[in-house]
């Protein structure tokens, strides 16, 4: 997988199709993002620890946000997995990236991998490499939505209180883009306050992140306090689909029935 990973990238690189490749390499004994420049400096390049797809994960496409930004003239390709295809489409839509200056280069997730985030398409449509592994169900959703109303309630606040107020959940965010974060908002969430008030901090981001939110679960994995966030999110989703037939990033171009005025070029709409 990863020597067909390596020939898309040189041939883009020496073909002058893209300025420079977003990926990963293995630093010093660790998984790492990195920017290559020239084909002839692949030989680092790694999909996960032991070349597992996936298995080490950054936010590459926030990243990309930051270089497009500082060159918007030069193309650029990213390697992606399925739910960083989302997270294109939706930058696309949202006006964070223009779709003409990227090439993304698309690997699939195993299986296992799959049934461990639970993620309903697992693989990009522009795949270079990896299987298409079978999309699965929000079994840890269900599993709390079984509860009854007071349990439910319970079990939020017992999550909620561990927070440390990190913003480890929002920095790490690949839809996370806005020039002002409303969880940094006196009005909404008090700065100074830790734990921040329950569940005020967590309900401002979850509602902030309808129709955005691309389940890739890098929050969760940055958080210190082990909240099941990907669980809280996948939850949001879910109503999208249910009530408005919504799947962030599934549609190019089709952003979210609650989020439909036309955003400023750069900034959060």
């Amino acid at each position: 997988m990863i020597d067909a990973i390596k020939g898309k990238v040189k041939e883009l690189l020496d073909s002058g199709d893209i300025k420079g490749f977003l990926g990963l390499a293995m630093q010093n004994g660790h998984v790492a993002p990195h920017f290559y420049q020239k084909g002839d400096d692949l030989e680092d390049m790694v999909l996960g620890d032991v070349d597992k797809p996936g298995d080490a994960r950054y936010p590459l496409n926030k990243y990309l946000m930051n270089i497009a930004g500082e060159y918007p003239d030069d193309t650029f390709g990213v390697l992606v997995r399925g739910c960083d295809e989302r997270g294109l489409n939706t930058l696309y839509t949202w006006n964070q990236l223009k779709k003409n200056k990227v090439v993304p280069v698309g690997i699939g997730c195993p299986q296992e991998l799959a049934d461990s985030c639970e993620c309903s398409q697992p693989y990009p449509e522009n795949m270079v490499a990896g299987d298409k592994a079978e999309g699965c169900d929000d079994s840890s959703v269900a599993e709390v939505d079984a509860l009854v109303l007071s349990d439910k309630f319970s079990y939020w606040m017992d999550e909620f209180v561990k927070c440390i107020k990190c913003y480890g959940c929002s920095n790490i965010c690949p839809m996370c883009f806005c020039n002002d974060c409303s969880l940094k908002c006196d009005e909404l969430v008090k700065r100074g306050e830790i734990p921040p008030e329950i569940p005020v901090f967590h309900h401002t981001r979850a509602m902030h992140m309808v129709g955005r939110c691309i389940d890739c679960g890098l929050c969760e994995e940055a958080c210190p306090s082990n909240i099941p966030l990907r669980t809280l999110y996948k939850k949001v989703n879910s109503i999208m689909k249910d009530q408005f037939d919504f799947q962030t990033g599934l549609r190019p171009g089709v952003r979210s029935p609650l989020n439909m005025l036309e955003p400023v070029e750069g900034k959060e709409g």
